[in-house]
C-alpha cells in the first residue's frame, strides 16, 4: 500500500481476480484502501497477481469456483486473515463453448451454470452467514450484455448471465436492508477471457461501439468500486450496463 492510501477498514472477496475484470476490480478496491482476498484457478498466476496488488493488503486462495471446498476455504481464509468480509464480487465465470444452442452439449450447459450461477449463489450464502447477515455490506455480481439480449453462438453463457441478473434481484430483496446487491453487465472488455471476440479485428470490433473502443478492466473496476461504496448507498437490485453505447445501435434500422 502506498503512503497516500488510507486503510478503509473494509474487506472484499473478489472471485476470479487473478487477471482481467476481476483483477481490475481488486485493483480499484486496493487503491481506495480496502483489504482484499482474490481467487483464481492457478496458484502461480494468483501469486503473481497478489504480488502486483500488494501482499501487505491482499491474499489469494486458489481453486475452482464451483468447488464447494474452495468456496468454504476462500471465505474462511478471508475471515481468518482480515476478521470480516464486507464486500463480495462474484466475477468467476466460464464460457467453454461457441455455437448454436440447438447443438449444445447439455453436460457443458450444466457446467456453465454451475460455475457462473450456482457458485455465485454459494459465495453469497457463505459471506452472508460469515459476516454480512449481522454487519451488513454489499455484493456486486458480474453479469453480461449477453444476459439481457440474444447473443448468437454464446447462448449458454448468455443464459447463465440472465440467471445472474435474476439472482441479483432475489438477493437484493432477501438480503435487504443490510446488504445491497447489484450487478454489472459489460459488453466486450479487452481481456484474455473475451479475446476470441476481437483478436485480430479489434479496430473493426471497436467501430461498432458509439464510444469507439472496447471496454477495459479499469472501466469495470471503477463501476464496481462505486457500487461497493457509500456513494451508492440508495442503489440495490440494479443491473448497470457498461457497454460503450452498443445498445444504442439496437434502435438503428
Amino acid at each position: 500500500m502506498t503512503a497516500d492510501v488510507q486503510d478503509s477498514g473494509k474487506v472484499a472477496l473478489v472471485t476470479g481476480a487473478s487477471r482481467g475484470i476481476g483483477y481490475g476490480i481488486a485493483e480499484a478496491l486496493v487503491a481506495r484502501g480496502d483489504r482484499v482476498c482474490i481467487t483464481g484457478r492457478t496458484e502461480e498466476t494468483l501469486k503473481e497477481a497478489v504480488g502486483r496488488l500488494g501482499a501487505d493488503r491482499v491474499i489469494g486462495v486458489a481453486g475452482k469456483a464451483h468447488d464447494e471446498s474452495h468456496q468454504a476455504a476462500a471465505v474462511e481464509r478471508t475471515m481468518e486473515a482480515f476478521g470480516r468480509v464486507d464486500y463480495l464480487v462474484n466475477n468467476a465465470g466460464t464460457n467453454p463453448v461457441f455455437g448454436p444452442i440447438a447443438d449444445l452439449d447439455l453436460g457443458v450447459a450444466r457446467k456453465v451454470f454451475e460455475t457462473n450461477v450456482v457458485s455465485a449463489l454459494a459465495f453469497a450464502q457463505r459471506t452472508w452467514h460469515a459476516w454480512q447477515k449481522e454487519h451488513g455490506g454489499a455484493i456486486v455480481n458480474i453479469a453480461s450484455v449477453a444476459g439481457v439480449s440474444a447473443s448468437p453462438f454464446i447462448g449458454a453463457y448468455g443464459m447463465s448471465k440472465a440467471a445472474m441478473v435474476n439472482l441479483t434481484l432475489q438477493l437484493a430483496h432477501e438480503f435487504s436492508p443490510g446488504v445491497r446487491v447489484n450487478a454489472i453487465a459489460p459488453a466486450v472488455v479487452k481481456t484474455k477471457f473475451a479475446q476470441a471476440l476481437y483478436e485480430g479485428r479489434e479496430e473493426e470490433a471497436a467501430a461498432s461501439y458509439p464510444l469507439g473502443r472496447l471496454g477495459t478492466p479499469e472501466d469495470i473496476g471503477g463501476a464496481a468500486e462505486f457500487l461497493l461504496s457509500d456513494r451508492s448507498g440508495w442503489i440495490t437490485g440494479q443491473t448497470l450496463l457498461i457497454d460503450g453505447g452498443i445498445f444504442l445501435n439496437a434502435g438503428v434500422g
